[in-house]
């Protein structure tokens, strides 16, 4: 019931204020592991004692994915457990340049953790929603005022009163 609620009230807002399937997009998160555990050894044959290389060493990070309904793939947010952009990648990293030109965003969170933060989603908003969002509205010769919409999940970031509110004003 709850997901024909909210199906509907989706239909209702693009039915009532005409946004473009451009204007449509869903942003979801997943955890994407870069360098698992292993469960590898390397010792000589008949050795009595052998360590396991990288057990506790598995490193992740979320990867931040937004899709347009018109089909477009916007630019990826990367959040990185950690409190300086030192956990990001540098900017000798392979496709570094590429990437940034692109639009990608490499985030750290500020926390032991690489789940989306109140600040993560704010720069996600203020770096790729809203300037996708604008060039769209620009391209499709409608104004600013053209309602948008983007649908997110029910990660408790996105529930939170200081993150609606956050919307609100912004």
């Amino acid at each position: 019931a709850l997901c024909l609620k909210a199906f509907l009230r989706i239909a209702h807002a693009i039915k009532e204020y005409d946004i473009p399937s451009d204007l449509i997009v869903n942003t979801d998160q997943t955890q994407l592991v870069y360098a698992p555990g292993s469960k590898m050894t390397w010792s000589k044959t008949g050795s009595k004692q052998v360590s396991v290389i990288g057990l506790n060493e598995k490193r992740a990070l979320t990867l931040v994915v937004s899709v347009a309904n018109g089909g477009e793939l916007l630019p990826f947010q990367s959040i990185y457990a950690g409190k300086t952009a030192a956990v990001t990648p540098s900017n000798f990293s392979e496709k570094y340049v590429e990437s940034k030109a692109a639009g990608f965003r490499w985030e750290f969170s500020e926390t032991k953790t690489y789940w989306s933060t109140q600040k993560t989603m704010q720069q996600l908003v203020d770096n790729i929603i809203a300037p996708y969002f604008a060039k769209k509205k620009k391209a499709l010769g409608l104004p600013e005022s053209q309602k948008s919409l983007w649908q997110i999940d029910v990660w408790s970031v996105h529930r939170s009163e200081e993150f609606r509110e956050w919307m609100s004003k912004n």
